[in-house]
């Protein structure tokens, strides 16, 4: 765990979460993606990892880049293989004690079905999702949604997520706490800039709870 500022939790009311490699693993989904392409372009797995590897840590995403390079289809996303992180529901079950928790996402239609499926819905007030709202992160606007329907002020709010570039840099710019979760391929952006540059740095969702 990384400390960047000092006493910043002051004032917290809510916690919005991402979804994916931040509450939901979807190391499956990219494993099983990265499978089917290096099958239809008939080359290794190895290579398809390690090429997305290399964008990823360039900052791009790595996997549609890769696709993008070797001219293939995208496979679709297979919802069946994402699980839940080991430490989700303890850390939104005491979280939720002391704040009103969110999620902030880029997720297809029915985001609130599949959270009740993982059986953490219960521990959250509010879930905006880029799909029903028909604006995705990381624009601005769909956190402001966010902070509007929680009748939330942005320095009482608090943002976790794996992605420098969708949840950091906009929900800092709001003037929200950002926690960055280095979880997923996201744990390689290179940081290079204050914008970019989270209050706190944590490696799972334990961690959060010695923070908040």
């Amino acid at each position: 765990m990384a400390f960047i500022r000092g006493d910043i939790m002051e004032n917290v009311q809510w916690v919005f979460f991402d979804v994916g490699s931040t509450l939901v693993d979807e190391s499956k989904v990219y494993e099983e993606r990265m499978k089917e392409v290096a099958k239809t372009a008939n080359v290794s797995y190895e290579y398809i990892y390690q090429t997305a590897l290399e964008f990823y840590k360039e900052n791009k995403k790595g996997d549609l880049e890769t696709i993008k390079l070797l001219n293939v289809k995208k496979p679709e996303w297979r919802f069946e293989d994402e699980i839940l992180y080991s430490e989700t529901e303890e850390c939104l079950r005491k979280l939720s004690e002391k704040y009103n928790i969110g999620v902030i996402a880029n997720q297809s239609l029915g985001t609130e079905k599949r959270l009740k499926a993982f059986g953490i819905l219960q521990y959250i007030n509010l879930v905006i999702a880029s799909a029903e709202e028909g604006v995705a992160k990381p624009d601005k606007r769909i956190f402001e949604i966010a902070l509007n329907r929680a009748i939330c002020k942005p320095q009482h709010a608090v943002m976790v997520g794996d992605r420098i570039d969708n949840d950091i840099i906009p929900a800092k710019a709001l003037g929200m706490k950002t926690i960055w979760i280095k979880q997923g391929f996201g744990k390689y952006w290179k940081i290079s800039t204050e914008s970019e540059k989270a209050d706190y740095e944590v490696d799972n969702l334990s961690e959060i709870l010695e923070i908040i």
